[in-house]
């Protein structure tokens, strides 16, 4: 028993500058590791790339760094380890940890994906999986939307990264719509008119974007038209500039005495009906 322990100091006592010389191994790769990152930091925040991204990027950069002295300190502890093991042991660890990991990684990877592609910016308003609102932040995994109601949804970037998104607020300006209806009486020409100078009138609506009224459809009651035109892209326009532009056809419809239809009905009979009346 003692020979072993004899034998143990022994192997450590040779193992001693190996040991001191590993050491300042890491302490060279910790230098290395913080100067690097504080230079990749400060290259991308010149270049007026995401702080997430920037995050991401350091990250990684001291990751491979520090993988890379940990590598060549463990060589120079066991000058016996062939550093192409170690490698391929890490590869055959790091398929199992991806397999254990999927959702995570797949998540990472969409945001990293996001980030460079710049697809959407914060403060844009988007839509995606039927989750609509404003874009406050995007992290790594998750991106998150502030609903118009006020609630705050968790995205995770793999939905956004393999699903439609809709950017509402790509445009300073977006074209909204709404249908009118006249009764079939009325000159369809004269309508078009009345509708088009009255939702030009609207101060929500834009005067260098033209308002387009066209003839829809014969519906049940009414000649239809779609009534377009174009305002500020956020949300809260759309909902003030269709307010405005409603109530005002509403009011030139009045005015110029257009009838705006009722739902109406019918009803024909194969053969005559005949009345009676009940007396009292």
């Amino acid at each position: 028993m003692l020979d072993q322990l004899e034998d143990y100091a022994e192997g450590f006592i040779r193992l001693l500058p190996n040991l001191g010389l590993a050491i300042v191994v890491l302490l060279l790769t910790w230098l290395a590791a913080t100067i690097v990152n504080r230079v990749i930091s400060g290259m991308l925040k010149t270049a007026r790339v995401r702080r997430a991204l920037v995050d991401l990027l350091t990250t990684l950069t001291g990751i491979g760094v520090w993988a890379l002295g940990i590598l060549i300190a463990a060589t120079v502890i066991f000058p016996s380890i062939d550093p192409a093991s170690i490698l391929a042991a890490l590869g055959v660890g790091g398929i199992a940890i991806g397999f254990a990991f999927k959702d995570i990684f797949e998540n990472f990877m969409a945001g990293a994906m996001i980030m460079m592609r710049k697809p959407m910016r914060i403060g844009d308003f988007i839509e995606c999986e039927s989750v609509e609102g404003k874009v406050e932040e995007i992290t790594i995994r998750d991106t998150y939307i502030r609903r118009t109601d006020g609630q705050l949804v968790m995205m995770p970037n793999s939905m956004l990264f393999k699903n439609p998104v809709y950017v509402r607020t790509d445009q300073d300006l977006r074209r909204f719509e709404i249908i009118a209806g006249v009764g079939y009486g009325e000159d369809i020409d004269e309508c078009r008119e009345i509708i088009h100078d009255a939702v030009m009138a609207v101060s929500y609506v834009e005067r260098d974007k033209p308002v387009d009224v066209f003839a829809r459809e014969f519906n049940s009651s009414s000649v239809d038209f779609t009534v377009r035109w174009w305002t500020k892209s956020e949300p809260r326009n759309m909902h003030e500039s269709r307010d405005q532009v409603i109530a005002a056809i509403k009011r030139a419809l009045d005015e110029k005495g257009v009838e705006i239809p009722f739902p109406n009905r019918t009803l024909t009979f194969s053969e005559p009906l005949s009345i009676s009346e009940k007396g009292g």
